[in-house]
């Protein structure tokens, strides 16, 4: 069977993947290793036989994939969040991240590691795969010969997989000794934060009564912009006669409503308005129906809401926007992306007219713009390739995971530029994601399995186990305690922050009860892994 595989590494990549998928996909006690357990499948495969090899390509290949689609997708939420919170939390993780690379440039010479297993090490206890592949670019590039570059190259993989479970195990640890000792309430946090973060939101309609006649004959447009409601409002019953609200309705006492929003909101709604009812005015549909269509046309993809200008060509609103699992309140600042399903009241002979403005294809969603995508990830590719001088005679290139990075948090913000979308349907995204990391893991382990398996078998992966246990605790700890009590970031963002594998970050939302997390995580993500893709080959470099 091992000669089958030697010759066909086709083969062993995809049963590597598959077993190591559905390892992954164990739980145990709420937590799973999920696509990472490719990764070890690998090295155990690997281990078999010296012979057993992946095409370098394949690695890279997934490597500049995954962080291109990590990267249009975080975008937006990259850019808004850091106007929204300011530079200080991006700060903040650039010094954590510095002090994690001081002390493993000082456990390297406290216990006499090589370079590449230092490096290695490092990237593993923040479980950063990308920092990997950028330091195995880095070794690939040296004009040493290639049993060196072989050599070495296995040594930082064996580094990083035997620091990567302290990776995960140790931030979960920080999350849970933290969390106790600053006595953290995470429901405060997410009443505190509930205003501008609402991760949390109950989403449904409600019929008001409108009975203050202090609110009567002013248009909702001014009505939302004095008491600010986050509210959306759908038709409207005035006698017996139906109709759809817009900008410049005004109530008149007696009138019947369906607003759409946070059931707390609804609440403070209905308080300044008048008095909810039992009628459902989404019972009569007669003239007006409720749809959901899916955004499948480009042209209308990353545009507001508002410049769509819908209730002067439609008699319809939209009242939600439903983007993966989320549910989200419509407003006219919403942009709309691809794969994205539409929730809207409107009358009946404009839905066809609708459907044919957003779409509604599930077959076009399924289809990926290759030209964007090979644009994009031809010009981060370009990017990755030039080289970066720093003082004192140090070089550095942004590799296959750096520069399509860049590239891709620069169009995922921009979402389009003329006729052309950069951005994928959310759907199609995940599936690449998963495909192209799946790729990289798997890659990486086999070609480094027998050298993981000899450093086990002979003892020598103790120290390396131990200085990935040390890294990965003492940053989590420091980082949450500095930003807490120092600095006041909420707990709930930090510790999206620490959160550099899936797991931690799904161990962090359960912990948190609520989605704040990944307000953190997003921050991160994207500065920590050019950071760490940065480090990790400057570690190399002035180590060795």
């Amino acid at each position: 069977m091992i000669q089958a595989f030697v010759e066909n590494p086709v083969l062993l990549l995809f049963v590597v993947i598959g077993i190591g998928y559905g390892l992954g996909s164990i739980r145990i006690r709420g937590s799973s290793l999920g696509v990472a357990a490719v990764l070890f499948v690998g090295l155990l495969f690997g281990g078999l036989s010296r012979e057993l090899h992946v095409p370098e390509e394949i690695i890279f290949l997934g490597l500049a994939m995954f962080v291109y689609l990590i990267g249009l997708s975080s975008g937006p939420s990259f850019f808004a969040t850091f106007q929204q919170r300011g530079a200080r939390d991006v700060v903040f993780v650039i010094l954590m991240l510095t002090l994690s690379a001081a002390a493993i440039a000082g456990i390297h010479f406290w216990l006499g590691f090589q370079a590449a297993a230092t490096a290695g090490v490092f990237a593993g206890s923040t479980t950063n795969t990308p920092a990997l592949a950028g330091l195995l670019d880095v070794i690939g590039g040296s004009k040493q010969g290639g049993d060196y570059i072989r050599r070495t190259s296995e040594l930082a993989v064996v580094g990083y997989s035997l620091s990567y479970p302290m990776g995960v195990l140790g931030a979960m640890a920080a999350i849970a000794v933290m969390q106790r000792l600053l006595r953290v309430d995470y429901q405060q946090e997410e009443r505190e934060l509930g205003k501008d973060y609402p991760v949390k939101q109950q989403i449904e309609s409600r019929t008001l009564r409108i009975t203050h006649q202090a609110i009567c004959d002013t248009p909702i447009r001014d009505l939302k912009a004095r008491h600010e409601w986050p509210v959306v409002f759908g038709r409207m019953q005035r006698g017996e006669a139906m109709r759809l609200t817009n900008w410049d309705t005004a109530f008149r006492p007696g009138d019947l409503v369906a607003v759409v929003g946070d059931a707390r909101e609804l609440d403070r709604v209905g308080a300044e308005l008048g008095e909810y009812v039992s009628t459902d005015l989404t019972a009569d549909r007669t003239e007006y129906d409720i749809r959901k269509i899916f955004v499948s046309n480009p042209r209308v993809a990353g545009q507001k809401l508002a410049a769509l200008n819908l209730q002067a060509r439609f008699a319809a609103v939209v009242t939600r926007v439903i983007r993966g699992d989320m549910d989200l309140l419509a407003s006219p600042d919403t942009v709309l992306e691809l794969g994205d399903r539409v929730v809207f009241v409107a009358r009946r002979r404009d839905i066809p007219r609708l459907a044919e403005l957003f779409g509604d294809s599930y077959d076009a969603l399924s289809r990926i713009n290759l030209l964007s995508f090979s644009l994009g990830m031809g010009l981060g590719l370009l990017l990755g390739m030039i080289t970066f001088q720093l003082p004192g005679g140090v070089s550095f290139q942004l590799g296959y995971a750096g520069g399509p990075l860049l590239v891709a948090l620069t169009l995922g913000a921009l979402r389009r530029t003329g006729p052309v979308v950069w951005t994928l349907p959310y759907g199609a995204n995940l599936t690449l994601q998963q495909i192209a990391l799946s790729l990289m893991l798997a890659g990486i382990g086999i070609n480094s399995g027998h050298t993981f398996i000899n450093t086990i078998a002979q003892g020598e992966g103790g120290y390396l186990f131990l200085a990935g246990t040390l890294i990965s605790l003492f940053t989590a700890l420091v980082t949450l305690w500095i930003g807490y009590k120092l600095l006041r970031i909420p707990f709930s963002f930090l510790i999206g922050m620490i959160s550099n594998q899936p797991a931690v970050l799904d161990y962090a939302t359960t912990r948190a009860g609520n989605k704040l997390p990944h307000i953190g995580y997003t921050l991160m993500l994207p500065v920590a892994i050019v950071i760490k893709i940065l480090y990790v080959q400057l570690l190399f470099l002035l180590l060795r």
